[in-house]
């Protein structure tokens, strides 16, 4: 299937905003990505609006995108009452996500690992839907410190088990070292399913452990539009790398994205305008070369 890019700005980049946007201007952003040409768009969570107001009205976000051939829309999954208002959407993938280790797990969701791991595994049994399996802080957790990697390559074993088709290693806290990265991506990559890398720019790491992650076999890169994002429940992880930056150097080392650059540089921009404040991202300020 080659490299699937996937814009996670609307959910996981907004969702650490201070400001919540209306459903129709997040609807708009996942439009504009779209039509940029990212192959997919992690549009919206199904989660309770009074734990994260930022992503309330997910149906009406969903609603309100101008659909593109090319484009694979997602949302995100914690329950299999958040399932039951994904199914209702039509969305195409399915995101479900749990954290590598037990603190993360408590602060995240109120519940433990193997309570949280039994909730996925409820969800991907009902879903009918491709299903995309996402291990959080599986390099680093603010809480607990490093994390084995056999646990986190055990965990993956039992989502592939579950039914997950595709399993994203994310260094949530932006800790991990490309060397990290590439060889626990090797091990998961021996499950047999698609593995990709959610990488933020913490430490400033994310690009090179983004690469690192291609060449152990990674197939899916998870970037958010102008570096927006970060984790509400772990303390000091700022954004994702930016589309934008992942786009240009990859297209610089040779790689066809598919992805209009001067487009998703003009899509910064208008947040820019909305947010009244520089993002994360460097390439939209700098501009592409030559």
């Amino acid at each position: 299937m080659g490299l699937t890019l996937c814009d996670v700005g609307p959910r996981d980049g907004l969702q650490n905003e201070a400001e919540t946007l209306e459903p129709a201007v997040r609807a708009m952003l996942v439009s504009r990505l779209a039509a940029a040409g990212l192959p997919r768009v992690e549009a919206v969570s199904f989660v309770r609006a009074e734990r994260v107001p930022q992503m309330a009205g997910a149906e009406e976000v969903v609603a309100a995108i101008e659909r593109r051939d090319g484009t694979e829309l997602s949302g995100l999954v914690l329950n299999e009452k958040g399932y039951e208002r994904f199914a209702a959407t039509g969305l195409d993938r399915l995101n479900v996500t749990l954290g590598a280790t037990e603190s993360f797990n408590r602060r995240n969701g109120n519940m433990s690992r193997d309570e949280a791991l039994a909730q996925v595994e409820a969800v991907l049994a009902a879903a009918r839907e491709p299903a995309t399996a996402t291990i959080s802080v599986a390099f680093g957790c603010p809480f607990e410190g490093e994390v084995d990697e056999g646990e986190v390559a055990a965990l993956a074993e039992r989502l592939v088990a579950a039914g997950a088709e595709e399993l994203v290693l994310a260094d949530t806290i932006g800790v991990a070292s490309p060397s990290q990265v590439r060889r626990l991506t090797e091990r998961v990559r021996g499950h047999g399913k698609r593995v990709g890398f959610h990488g933020h720019n913490t430490r400033n790491t994310g690009y090179a452990n983004a690469l690192a992650a291609l060449e152990a076999g990674a197939e899916v890169l998870d970037a958010s539009v102008g570096g927006l994002g970060g984790c509400p429940y772990a303390p000091r992880a700022s954004g994702n790398v930016a589309t934008e930056d992942l786009v240009y150097v990859l297209e610089r080392e040779g790689l066809r994205t598919g992805v209009d650059l001067d487009a998703l540089l003009a899509v910064s921009a208008w947040l820019e305008s909305i947010f009244g404040r520089r993002l994360e991202g460097q390439v939209y300020r700098a501009g592409p070369f030559p």
